[in-house]
């Protein structure tokens, strides 16, 4: 998948995907990852996603990467501190506790998410095709720092009824993907309540989402 494929779903506007409410199994289950008040908190892939500023609102400092500017600047549109500036092969927007690496997320250095405690993921990996998620995944585990967090929200439904994206992950390939480098802990799967309209187009009647929480061993 291509990022001319993400950047003309910005800029048409079609971003079913982004959230116009904090997730909720955010607000359930973030406690479980048992980090610190003031922790620095990675969200890849982050569009312009509330659940930045749900974290901010708990106290931590937010680091996001994003492909489309339009997302970055729509996140911010209203802040008049923006501070904008040119770090490595990103543009770099601060305002307040969150700055968004505007750029590929394939280009972020560990030496920019080195003291991260925590990563969110409820809509990177299920974004991703299956030839794309193993990448994702080893790019993911050499940029961030050992005994780092992730809370992981994946999709399970009838892949075959219909294509991503929002693509379907399911436990086996969580397993696969993380370990060995990565403690696992399968916490919880809950039925969507709601489901896209292209899923119910193709007869995709059920659909679940998975948490984890994953720690970096190694």
């Amino acid at each position: 998948m291509e990022p001319k494929f993400w950047l003309e779903r910005w800029e048409g506007n079609q971003i079913g995907f982004h959230q116009a409410e904090h997730n909720p199994h955010l607000v359930e289950y973030w406690q479980t990852l048992e980090v610190n008040e003031g922790a620095k908190v990675f969200v890849p892939l982050c569009g312009k996603s509330l659940d930045m500023r749900w974290l901010e609102s708990r106290g931590h400092s937010v680091v996001g990467v994003e492909l489309s500017q339009l997302a970055v600047e729509d996140y911010f549109e209203g802040a008049d501190n923006v501070e904008k500036d040119r770090v490595d092969s990103f543009v770099s927007y601060r305002c307040n506790q969150t700055q968004i690496y505007q750029g590929d997320f394939f280009d972020l250095t560990d030496s920019l998410l080195e003291d991260v405690d925590a990563v969110f993921d409820r809509a990177a990996l299920i974004a991703l095709p299956p030839e794309m998620r193993t990448r994702y995944v080893e790019h993911m585990l050499g940029i961030v720092p050992v005994g780092c967090r992730i809370l992981l929200i994946t999709l399970e439904y009838d892949q075959a009824r219909v294509s991503g994206p929002p693509h379907a992950v399911l436990r086996d390939e969580v397993e696969g993907l993380f370990r060995p480098r990565c403690d696992i802990d399968y916490v919880d799967s809950i039925l969507t309540p709601e489901l896209p309209p292209k899923f119910q187009q193709g007869g995709v009647g059920e659909a679940s989402e998975s948490i984890y929480v994953i720690t970096k061993r190694y």
